[in-house]
């Protein structure tokens, strides 16, 4: 069973989710059999397991970067990746009720039972595979490509078996109603990837980001541990889940307020703060790094869908054409994203003739450095406070250099002060 009575560990999620995976012909007749709601599929296993596929593309795109063949890493901004992490969550969310609706209407049609809290069982539990296979995304290209497209086919094999239980389709007949399913679900994912491409300029995203630690023999994960983070972090986002079905049931449908509750919520897994303004954030750009005067800064401060990021950044360059750039992002009211990253250990490391590529953590702090010695220029980046993305990128002699020039250029510990001592924002 998914749950012990009526309360909720993240342990049992992870159990369900192992389950499913590796022993589907006897958790789907499990899970086909336990009442179970809308609402409680949605705040206790697809709010949970949807969102953190959205988190880790957010952390490829905006901290270790997207390889480009002959032109290098390609980062979007804070602000911008985490418009994408909101609104391909929520578009995700809705993706996975549309399938299950789509599952339930074609039912008649393949001699199976109509029963809209059984498909989205389908739905949901089907789904588990593609979002698992989707942390893949943090490795390289091609070998994320292969793992994403295996996942995607055991989800249509778990599929196939679910709705023999879950719909109760003639195991003859399973097959048909799988593949018209399938068919229905590709047409409805590439309008929402046009959705998000029209909207932020970027194509569907699909990713699962996990993480696995110890478990104590009660059920719940030892203290300090990743598991016990992320079930803080769950917990919070289940109650701001069930704040959206309260103003369903009184209004008929969610209210803005709600849905931005909740994505917020996921965002800053229950200690969002107010973000810098902007005045503030010029304050952490010297007028000087690695002996280069500044030569130009920007910053600016946004809020949407319940949190708030703030970014600042500053070009420094000499006579001689050596450069160098600072940028500092205050994920603020989204320092949940940031933090999970941290409790996840996210780590990839990649060499070629001449350069690297690695992502690792040193200190509590997660770290990135990218070198290319051909072109004499690099990248490095580090995580502040489970906050703050300092980057400092540009013309060096060294990667050696680039560090020397964040550690004693940019005030790392006034930064750390800030993000120790402020208040959940509201």
């Amino acid at each position: 069973m998914l749950f012990d009575g009526e309360e909720f560990t993240m342990s049992n999620l992870i159990g369900r989710a192992q389950n499913i995976l590796l022993t589907p012909k006897t958790e789907w007749p499990v899970i086909a059999a336990e009442p179970e709601t809308t609402a409680g599929l949605y705040t206790k296993y697809i709010l949970i397991l949807s969102a953190l596929g959205p988190i880790a593309m957010f952390l490829k795109s905006t901290l270790i970067g997207i390889s480009v063949p002959f032109v290098g890493a390609f980062k979007v901004g804070i602000g911008v990746g985490l418009g994408q992490l909101a609104l391909t969550y929520c578009l995700g969310l809705v993706g996975v009720f549309v399938i299950a609706l789509i599952i339930n209407a074609l039912a008649p049609t393949f001699a199976a039972q109509k029963d809209s809290v059984q498909s989205l069982k389908a739905a949901a539990y089907a789904s588990t595979a593609a979002w698992v296979a989707g942390i893949a995304q943090i490795l390289p290209w091609g070998i994320g490509v292969l793992i994403g497209i295996a996942g995607g086919i055991y989800s249509i094999y778990l599929l196939y078996l679910g709705l023999q239980f879950t719909m109760k389709a003639p195991a003859e007949k399973a097959a048909g109603y799988t593949a018209v399913t399938i068919i229905a679900a590709i047409i409805l994912y590439w309008v929402i990837s046009i959705v998000v491409g029209g909207i932020i300029g970027n194509g569907m995203i699909s990713a699962m980001s996990g993480a696995t630690s110890s478990v104590t023999p009660s059920g719940s994960f030892e203290k300090g541990s990743t598991g016990a983070a992320i079930e803080e972090w769950a917990k919070n986002v289940e109650k701001a889940g069930k704040q959206v079905e309260n103003s369903a049931q009184q209004n008929g449908a969610p209210s803005a307020a709600a849905i931005g509750a909740l994505v917020g919520a996921v965002a800053a897994g229950g200690k969002g703060v107010d973000a810098l303004p902007t005045d503030q954030m010029k304050t952490f750009l010297p007028e000087t790094l690695g002996g280069l005067p500044r030569t130009n800064v920007t910053a600016s401060r946004n809020a949407a869908m319940g949190f708030q990021v703030a970014e600042a950044s500053a070009d420094y360059a000499d006579a001689s054409g050596k450069s160098l750039r600072l940028e500092v992002n205050d994920a603020g009211g989204a320092k949940g994203v940031i933090a999970l990253a941290n409790w996840a250990g996210v780590e990839e490391e990649r060499e070629w003739q001449g350069g690297y590529e690695k992502t690792y953590r040193a200190d509590g702090r997660m770290i990135h450095e990218r070198w290319d010695s051909s072109s004499g220029s690099g990248e490095y980046s580090l995580v502040v406070g489970d906050r703050f993305a300092v980057e400092v990128s540009g013309s060096a002699a060294s990667m050696d250099e680039l560090k020397a020039a964040m550690t004693n250029g940019v005030n790392l510990a006034g930064l750390e002060t800030i993000a120790r001592e402020a208040k959940p924002a509201g």
